[in-house]
């Protein structure tokens, strides 16, 4: 099992990255020990994705619905072949974000007053 999972469903793809499994819980505390206002949850999740996307994969965030909750962020999209490439694409950005979780921090901390947290 994953802390990053795909559905698909008659007319939607949905990614779900749940944030309370072991090593994004650990990483999102210290993102709050850098930042207070990046109390991690889903909702601040989906505002720190909405930040970084805009300015490193505005093709991810075409057509997105985020549907976040207080352990999940989860993001929605109409299930056509475009939207799996960007779903893909977007599990890939939250990996590599989480594997390398040094880049999470200095955006805290370098960045973080410019996001528009819950």
């Amino acid at each position: 099992m994953d802390y990053i999972s795909i559905s698909t469903y008659e007319n939607e793809i949905s990614m779900s990255f749940l944030i309370e499994w072991e090593k994004p819980l650990a990483i999102g505390k210290k993102m709050n020990e850098l930042n207070e206002n990046a109390y991690m949850n889903g909702y601040n999740w989906e505002a720190f994705f909405n930040y970084y996307l805009s300015k490193h994969a505005s093709d991810v965030l075409e057509g997105l619905i985020s549907n976040s909750e207080a352990g999940t962020y989860v993001a929605v999209y109409e299930r056509t072949p475009e939207n799996m490439i960007r779903v893909n694409k977007f599990v890939e950005i939250i990996r590599s974000l989480i594997e390398n979780e040094d880049e999470l921090y200095r955006i805290i901390r370098e960045e973080g007053e410019n996001i528009e947290w819950d």
